[in-house]
Parts: C-alpha cells; structure tokens; sequence
C-alpha cells in the first residue's frame, strides 16, 4: 500500500492536467509499483537465507531439514519467475498496447473498437519486430537493455540530484526581477523592428522572421512572469527555503554515499581483473581479495539487527530514486533526439509510459549493480558455517565459505545457502562479462555526469514548468 500511494502520488505529480487519460494513469503506476516491488525483493533474498541461520552458524530447528529450506527457496525463485514474468508482460505488451491505443486517439472521438483494433494491432508488430528476438535469448538480454538504461541514466542521476539538492533554486525574487528586464528589452526590440513601417513600408523578410521570434520569446516571459508571480506567494517556495539547510545536508549525504557506491564498484571491478579467470568465466571470483568498503559496512553491521537488511533496503531504493533523477533531468530520448520532457503537471501520457518501462528495465539489472558492490552479502547474507579444526569447531563467515571449500573439501558446501538473485545473475558467463564491461561504463558516465552537474548553474524556481512549445491553454489551466 505504500509503494502503490508513492506510485499514484509520483504519477499524478507528473501528468499533464490537459492530457490524460485513465487507462494510461493507471497502467503508469502499475508498473512503476511493478519496478519498486521487485527491486525490493533481493533484499528479502539475502533476509531469508541468512534467517535460516544462528550467528553460531548452525542451522535454527525449523530450518534444519532440507525439505524446508529447499520450499523456501522455490518460493522465492517462483517470486522472481512471477515478478520478471509481469515484466516481460508490461515491457513488450501491456504498455506497448496502451502507448498506442492513446496515439489512436483523436479529436474526432474515434470508434473504440477501432480503436483497440489499430492498437493490437501495432502491438503485435511491435512484439513481433522487438520481443521474439529479446525472449528467444531469455530475460537476460533484457537485462543489457536494463544495463544502458542504468548507464545512462542511473549515473547521471547519482551525479545530478545531489548537487541539486547542494546547490538549490535561484531567488525567485531575482528572477522576476531579471524576468522583468527580460520583457522591456524584447518590447524595446519590437517596437524598433514595427518603427519601420510606419510610413507604410512593408517590413523585409528577413524583419518579419524576427518579429515573429520576438513575439514568441514575449508571449514566453510574460507566462514566466505569471508563474514567478504565483511560485512567490506560493507556500511550498516559502517552507523549501527554511529547509535549505537540511537540503544542504541530504545533498551531501547522497553525494557521499554515490562516492561510496562509485569506490566499491571500482575495487570490485579491480579484484576481478585481477584475480578472476578472465572474460572465459564472465570475470566470477570465489571471495574477495581486495577490501571492498561496502561489503565490510554490511558485514559490521550484522550483530545489530537488522541494520544490515534496513542498509541494502536502502542501496535498493535509492538505484531506484536516483534512476527517476535522472530521468526526470535528462527526459526520454533516442539517440541524439528527445523524444519527451518529464516536468511537473506537463508531463504527455506516452512519456510516463516510457518513464515506466525504462524504470522495468533498470530494475532487472539492479540486482547485478548490487551484488557488484557488495558480492559476497547479496550471496550469502549475513550466514556462517562451522569447520573442524583439529579439536575445535570454528565458526567462519558464508562470504569465504568457497575458499575454505577449495582449500578443505566439498563437505563444507552445503553448510550455506546462495541467495536465487546469484543463481540468476550467473546463469550464463557470457552476459557477466557483458555486465562488468558495463561497470565500468557506469563508473565513466558517473564521473562525466559530475563535471556536468557541477558546471551547470542553479535551476530555476518554477525550472520546466515554462517552455516555448507549451500552449497557453495548458498555461491558463494551470494558473487556475
């Protein structure tokens, strides 16, 4: 219930007021529900496995038959066959479907039927063209897709929304100030421009042209005059700037959590080009042999409980958050052309659409980002196993239970339970090669991203709300 209040208010925070639909509505917050509740399952992975266990390593009396451990695990293996099922479904035919039964509509009220013929339609062509080749090599090559799209936009938005958060709006009174300027000048420019014809000669072509701009850039700033007006006695601009301080202070705890995220990608990534097979075993490592920060934080953390679970809940979600960031900042784009801008109250249908189905793709490579920043946790959790040294039982972590299994023996191997997210994560070597290539891809458009963000200026108090494509419709409806 409170993934699907997050997803209505999200969504609804978004949608144009002008275009809307309820189909549309609702099949956006469906799916990003969809997104938000499978991202929150690997945390009820590593949970499970690792409640099967005392910290003394032995296993608790419910869990001590294989039977149950073993009705356990296909519970939450038939939860992601459930899950990832629901996403191939909403990725290749529901929101397809939807995204073309709105471009059928028009302004002459066209027969449902029709319709939902024309939909199907271009659906099955679409599933036809896209979805055969993508499930003929199964749900992980939707995960390379779900791979550029965290690329692309994942790390910008780690980069973008903190220094966002650091940096604030400009002073909505300096901008209707420099809004004001703004509008004399370009009045002052058109007056000139019409002094010409006064006498009643016509203007040239080339005088008309930027007339016609100069008009257009007028009509502009006056909306942008309209909604400073209204962002300066509105209530929510007076409490975000007596919140400054603490948006300072989340700012800079997000930015250092990124640098944090960054640094264990970046030696998790150095262990398996260091101590690894190679690109013949998709780069898999037994243990760690470099320290990886994150990885030693969940592990400190594991006599508290359950700070641990509450830490990878968190890495979880905010992958999540800051992939909404980032398109949120960035917009839907093709290649070099946008497509669509995602901005508050201006938002088309088709763009939260593709907002939701970018936001299924990511979720599908989450899994994998994170086992790269804490490998040996997402695959054992917080499990022990004991060992017999000589005369004494010794207890050691699951995280280095394959080293003691190549060093001792395969005894040992069925004293620990692997979480289901590492069975899928490591199906086929072929795509973990593919994924740590796509690491360090992440960690350049991070870095770029950076440079970027901190060369940007401040944004604007009401920044999307004004665009020279807007109607002034959609500008006087939401005035009202």
């Amino acid at each position: 219930f409170i993934i699907l209040a997050f997803c209505w208010v999200y969504i609804r925070k978004f949608q144009s007021r002008q275009e809307s639909e309820v189909i549309s509505t609702i099949t956006a917050i469906c799916a990003l529900a969809i997104a938000l509740i499978t991202s929150a399952l690997l945390p009820v992975d590593i949970f499970l496995v690792s409640f099967m266990k005392y910290p003394n390593g032995t296993y608790k009396e419910w869990a001590a038959n294989n039977e149950t451990r073993g009705q356990i695990e296909d519970t939450v293996l038939y939860g992601y066959y459930t899950l990832y099922s629901i996403i191939l479904f909403c990725v290749f035919l529901w929101i397809p479907f939807v995204y073309f039964y709105y471009e059928e509509r028009d302004d002459d009220n066209m027969n449902k039927c029709l319709q939902v013929k024309n939909a199907l339609k271009y659906t099955i062509g679409f599933v036809i063209v896209y979805g055969l080749r993508a499930l003929s090599f199964s749900i992980s090559s939707l995960t390379l897709i779900g791979m550029l799209a965290v690329i692309t936009y994942t790390a910008y938005g780690m980069s973008v929304l903190p220094l966002n958060l650091i940096k604030g709006t400009r002073s909505v009174v300096y901008e209707r100030l420099e809004n004001t300027e703004d509008i004399d000048d370009v009045e002052h420019q058109i007056e000139k421009l019409k002094s010409k014809c006064k006498d009643g000669r016509p203007l040239s072509s080339r005088d008309r042209h930027n007339l016609q701009e100069l008009e257009g850039k007028l009509q502009v700033l006056r909306r942008r005059g309209r909604h400073l007006e209204i962002a300066e006695r509105n209530c929510c601009t007076k409490v975000g700037s007596a919140l400054r301080p603490f948006k300072i202070l989340l700012g800079i705890l997000f930015i250092l959590v990124a640098l944090l995220f960054i640094v264990a990608l970046f030696i998790s990534n150095l262990d398996k080009a260091l101590h690894s097979a190679g690109i013949s075993s998709g780069f898999i490592i037994f243990g760690t042999n470099l320290t990886n920060p994150l990885n030693e934080l969940l592990l400190a953390l594991q006599p508290v409980f359950p700070l641990d679970y509450i830490l990878i809940t968190v890495i979880t979600m905010y992958f999540v958050l800051t992939s909404m960031a980032g398109i949120r900042n960035m917009g839907i784009w093709f290649f070099w052309i946008r497509l669509y801008k995602i901005r508050p109250k201006r938002t088309r249908p088709q763009a939260l659409l593709f907002l939701c189905m970018i936001l299924l793709l990511i979720v599908l490579h989450t899994s994998y980002m994170i086992y790269s920043l804490a490998p040996q946790y997402v695959m054992y959790g917080s499990q022990k196993y004991l060992v017999q040294v000589r005369k004494n039982v010794c207890t050691y972590l699951c995280i280095s239970s394959l080293k003691h299994v190549l060093v001792f023996s395969l005894s040992h191997s069925d004293q620990c339970t692997v979480t289901r997210s590492y069975l899928f994560l490591h199906k086929f070597w072929f795509f973990s090669t593919i994924y740590y290539f796509g690491n360090w891809a992440f960690i350049g458009a991070f870095l770029i991203g950076l440079v970027v963000s901190c060369c940007k200026g401040k944004k604007s108090v009401i920044e999307g709300e004004v665009e020279p494509d807007d109607s002034d419709i959609s500008d006087d409806e939401y005035v009202h």
